[in-house]
């Protein structure tokens, strides 16, 4: 059976999970995330503590540390839990194209590996992954990034940033890389699922009309998200999206974050002084 926890960190309105195997205690934590404090450049980590603790109270074996994508929201946590736990870093193929993007943007040295090498494993569409007895379906998912991923595993399906919650709506389409297009493609083969299917998002920001933070919903009640219902077309979807991403800020820990996520979770190499350092590029965003 399928065991799914949450942490819910809220500095970063980031849900991570642990999908756990209760047979063989055997497990996986998707979009881990590591605490970042953006106006000294210092780090915590509390939120992954957190899971760390749980996995050793539950006695759990970590297999794999999932990502859904190159998250442009929070700093992931992924080589910090594995230098804690062991586990593989895996993440979906397609990393390879947001990482020659964001090596423009950020200069990148020659020595950085922009053919996904540092990830453990990347995951071609429609692979399966073992977690202990558990069968995870992977399923590409592009539109917020070229390279989102979903996993299904057994009924329980986590989307990313793909979809939020119902009355919430569908992620943004305009990093480099996104396309409002693909993602209202992406969403309709998720929504060939099941309507039971447990659909866990990535992130909640509530709504004016609901106090409480939630992340699960089902496939049955995305049907009827607020940026899908009554049979939106492809092209009002893109129209929407198009004029909606127009009057989105950056996230606040977006270029922090897209530098050290390209790297799977880790910082840039230190320079001569030992220092690692993040880049701003000037009026290029």
């Amino acid at each position: 059976m399928v065991l799914v926890e949450s942490f819910f960190d809220q500095e970063t309105n980031t849900v991570s999970y642990v999908i756990a195997d209760s047979t063989s205690k055997k497990c996986a934590v998707i979009d881990s995330v590591m605490g970042f404090d953006l106006s000294s450049g210092r780090t915590n980590t509390v939120s992954a503590d957190l899971i760390i603790d749980y996995l050793n109270v539950q006695q759990f074996t970590l297999q794999w540390i999932l990502e859904t994508h190159i998250h442009a929201d929070h700093i992931s946590a992924a080589a910090y839990i594995q230098s804690q736990l062991g586990g593989k870093i895996a993440i979906g193929e397609h990393v390879t194209e947001v990482q020659k993007i964001f090596t423009k943007l950020f200069n990148a040295p020659a020595s950085f590996a922009k053919n996904g090498e540092l990830f453990d494993k990347l995951i071609r569409d429609q692979e399966c992954l073992n977690i202990g007895q558990l069968s995870l379906h992977a399923i590409h998912t592009p539109g917020h990034t070229s390279a989102c991923m979903s996993y299904l595993i057994e009924d329980a399906l986590f989307v990313g940033d793909t979809l939020f919650m119902p009355d919430y709506g569908t992620a943004r389409a305009d990093f480099p890389g996104g396309n409002a297009q693909t993602l209202y493609r992406s969403i309709q083969k998720l929504l060939k699922l099941p309507d039971q299917t447990r659909v866990f998002t990535c992130h909640d920001y509530k709504t004016p009309e609901r106090e409480e933070f939630a992340w699960q919903s089902s496939i049955g009640q995305q049907r009827m998200n607020v940026h899908l219902a009554n049979g939106v077309s492809e092209a009002e979807f893109v129209d929407f999206r198009k004029q909606r991403d127009k009057k989105l800020s950056l996230p606040r820990l977006f270029l922090p974050s897209v530098q050290i996520n390209m790297r799977a979770g880790r910082f840039p190499e230190p320079a001569s002084n030992g220092i690692s350092y993040l880049l701003t590029p000037v009026n290029q965003l």
